[in-house]
């Protein structure tokens, strides 16, 4: 058979392909892809009935603890985020969410959230949509964002640090990347 156009056409785009180079970008941060990016963590202190609030009662099964709720509760939260584990450390942000007890033994959860966040050279939030694993870390995708995190995109990872007493904690690792066509909203 012939070498058809087809054939040519699909060479020169592999050939172009192989040998482009990634897209720069400004930015200082680390690249990925040739995406300005930005990686930073911080820690979530949710205190049950402060900060956190169960609004419907799920259904009988798995008793209510610092890592459970029976399947069905819908459980709404509001809490700090601050640079260190420390409680008492400098607020970074607030999460703002509802989770709802997606399995029968009461450890995972479907859950969306806002981080609002006020960084030195940051400010906006960052939407978050997907499962938390309570006992364990979790990636969440991040679906969008606004202010300086308007069109990112990324993932963050929860991860639990301190699941004892009324107030638990959790190391929220936020992995973000900008699209090429982003700027950023503010110098």
């Amino acid at each position: 058979m012939a070498f058809s156009v087809y054939h040519f056409l699909l060479l020169v785009v592999a050939v172009t392909f192989l040998t482009s180079k990634p897209i720069t970008s400004t930015s200082s941060h680390h690249h990925h892809h040739g995406l300005r990016s930005l990686h930073f963590s911080l820690y979530q202190h949710e205190t049950i009935n402060k900060t956190g609030y169960v609004i419907v009662n799920g259904v009988a099964g798995t008793g209510m603890s610092q890592t459970t709720l029976p399947f069905g509760t819908i459980y709404v939260f509001e809490d700090l985020m601050t640079a260190t584990q420390n409680p008492s450390s400098k607020v970074i942000g607030v999460a703002e969410g509802s989770s709802v007890t997606s399995s029968l033994d009461g450890l995972r959860a479907i859950s969306v959230a806002k981080v609002t966040l006020n960084m030195k050279k940051y400010k906006g939030s960052v939407s978050i949509v997907g499962g938390t694993q309570n006992t364990k870390p979790a990636d969440h995708p991040v679906v969008g964002g606004t202010g300086d995190f308007l069109f990112v995109q990324g993932y963050v990872t929860s991860s639990p640090v301190d699941l004892v007493g009324l107030t638990v904690v959790y190391k929220i690792e936020f992995h973000l990347y900008w699209p090429p066509y982003a700027t950023k909203a503010s110098s």
